[in-house]
């Protein structure tokens, strides 16, 4: 018994990036062909009580170069730069969705974790000033790690599968091993 998988090609057909060296493919190529780190002072919060007080933080993004002032307000960073992410990989295929049957596509997310940043505000919210009525409705929504997957079907109008991955270093394989069609088992 072995395994078969049908005979298909993959097509990469467009691509996106936000990564600590640049906000674009281009500008993220670029950095690593010229050996750019990303490393550099922590800007995110006061890392002065910390051992470590550098990282590979997301420099100069602009959330409301991609969405709507609204959807900024009600969603957490990570969702911001799956969206982000998403529309300039849309525009680099130039896919128009509405020349697809829009049943037959899907969006896999992949993530280690959903809104930290928003649940990191909304703890702080609780205990430091004043409990729990300072809590945002939009708190469980802003967390969730298939939130970045439900609004990209949304804005997309992708109807198909819509799920999240998050299987720590495996995710970015896993999400793509999900996205492609299933093994199926055969008699070799």
């Amino acid at each position: 018994m072995g395994f078969h998988r049908e005979q298909r090609r993959v097509v990469v057909t467009g691509m996106g990036a936000l990564t600590p060296v640049g906000n674009s493919v281009e500008e993220f190529w670029t950095s690593i062909l010229a050996g750019v780190s990303g490393a550099a002072p922590i800007k995110q919060f006061d890392a002065s009580g910390y051992d470590t007080k550098f990282a590979c933080e997301l420099k100069g993004f602009d959330a409301s170069k991609y969405l709507d002032r609204k959807l900024v307000q009600r969603s957490d960073p990570f969702t911001h730069y799956a969206l982000a992410a998403t529309e300039m990989a849309v525009q680099d295929a130039q896919i128009d969705f509405t020349k697809f049957d829009r049943d037959r596509v899907g969006v896999v997310f992949g993530s280690g974790i959903g809104g930290l940043q928003t649940f990191t505000r909304q703890s702080r919210s609780i205990f430091e000033s004043g409990g729990p009525h300072r809590i945002s409705p939009f708190f469980i929504p802003m967390i969730i790690l298939n939130m970045a997957s439900g609004v990209t079907s949304i804005l997309t109008g992708a109807k198909g599968p819509n799920t999240c991955v998050s299987t720590a270093c495996a995710t970015g394989g896993n999400a793509i091993g999900d996205a492609n069609p299933p093994i199926t088992v055969s008699q070799v």
